[in-house]
């Protein structure tokens, strides 16, 4: 009784990992970044991303669009910023809340930077997130977004919970079984 009890700890243990992990992420920032493969913008904006990962990090996701080899990711990019009311002219084209960069230069650096703790500290509800505004005028075709990815952690869980649940049930069975 002793070890099944036991493992009936490791095995809650192991499904409250998931959730804290899953909860974790939620809250960072989208930094959805539009980019061309080989642009020399797009490389330098890309570094300024890695050399902050250390500070910022825990702040935020990039969520990454290729545009020049990906014609549904331009046609995204051009949804957005018809959105938005401005004209993508190139890449890179960032977007963090309400904020939008269309190039990059290190001058951008410190707003970036601002940008992405003053939409942190928001309440996450309340956040100005562009591709919900998009997606929920169906104006952006479906593109593999958080919201995906959340959704497929959520199926994971449920069958992890069922899979240990299913485990204890038969322990407890046969506990009892050899018990009797």
């Amino acid at each position: 009784m002793k070890k099944l009890s036991l493992v009936f700890v490791l095995l809650l243990g192991l499904l409250l990992i998931p959730s804290s992990v899953y909860a974790e992420d939620n809250d960072k920032v989208n930094v959805y970044f539009f980019r061309g493969e080989g642009c020399p913008h797009c490389e330098e904006a890309e570094e300024f991303f890695d050399s902050i990962k250390d500070e910022y990090g825990k702040y935020f996701t990039i969520v990454d669009y290729e545009t020049w080899y990906n014609e549904d990711n331009a046609e995204l990019m051009e949804k957005v910023a018809e959105a938005r009311d401005e004209e993508a002219s190139g890449v890179p084209y960032i977007i963090i809340g309400d904020q939008a960069w269309n190039g990059y230069a290190s001058d951008y650096d410190d707003a970036i930077k601002k940008q992405i703790k003053k939409v942190y500290e928001q309440d996450t509800d309340s956040r100005y997130d562009i591709m919900k505004y998009v997606e929920a005028n169906k104006k952006a075709p479906k593109t593999s977004s958080k919201e995906d990815k959340d959704y497929s952690n959520d199926i994971l869980s449920l069958i992890l919970i069922v899979v240990v649940a299913g485990g204890v049930c038969t322990g407890i069975y046969f506990a009892r079984k050899k018990t009797a």
